[in-house]
């Protein structure tokens, strides 16, 4: 769990226990992290981010009771906050295009969505024994060769590719729809 999604996590309990102080905060601080996401989003350049940054806000004012604290709170704020643009690009009836030149602004070092996507990451990959899951991330993460990942790990090559291959196997029939065919050859073998 990131510190960014602790903090928010522990200003949401506080606040569903009637601390208005924290209730405050939380909602300050998460509309800091809102504007930056509406803005590298919307076609004006985000005139309308200060409106979908407060309806947000609202929304998740109006949804506290609906947050499962056993579950990240990014997640569940990034879903609302998610939704609201979605129903005001639907009611502008456009679709968003960037320039190329403004590529950097879609590559943000931190997005609200950040603190999501790595808790479900990780809760993918805690499933993996860490050896594996290290293997995995060092490959598929972090872009280093096998041959380095192997060398870094105390693997053969071979070794490596085969303990990626099981893990990410794994993974796959963990999170495959059922009866969803991933392709590529039978595995009656």
């Amino acid at each position: 769990m990131t510190d960014r999604e602790a903090q928010f996590k522990a200003l949401m309990q506080r606040g569903l226990a009637g601390d208005v102080a924290a209730w405050r905060v939380l909602l300050t601080d998460l509309g800091g992290h809102l504007r930056p996401f509406f803005t590298r989003r919307l076609f004006d350049g985000g005139s309308d981010a200060e409106d979908l940054v407060q309806e947000t806000l609202i929304a998740i004012h109006a949804k506290r009771a609906t947050w499962d604290p056993s579950q990240s709170f990014t997640g569940w704020a990034y879903a609302i906050a998610r939704h609201k643009l979605v129903d005001h690009l639907r009611r502008q009836g456009r679709r968003p295009t960037h320039p190329i030149e403004e590529a950097s602004v879609l590559f943000a070092d931190h997005t609200v969505e950040d603190g999501a996507t790595k808790a479900d990451l990780g809760r993918c990959l805690s499933l993996l024994p860490a050896r594996q899951r290290r293997l995995i991330e060092d490959v598929r993460l972090q872009g280093l060769s096998v041959a380095e990942a192997a060398e870094r790990h105390g693997y053969s090559v071979t070794a490596a590719k085969v303990s990626l291959h099981r893990g990410l196997k794994t993974l796959t029939a963990r999170f495959a729809e059922p009866g969803a065919r991933t392709g590529g050859a039978s595995d009656e073998n």
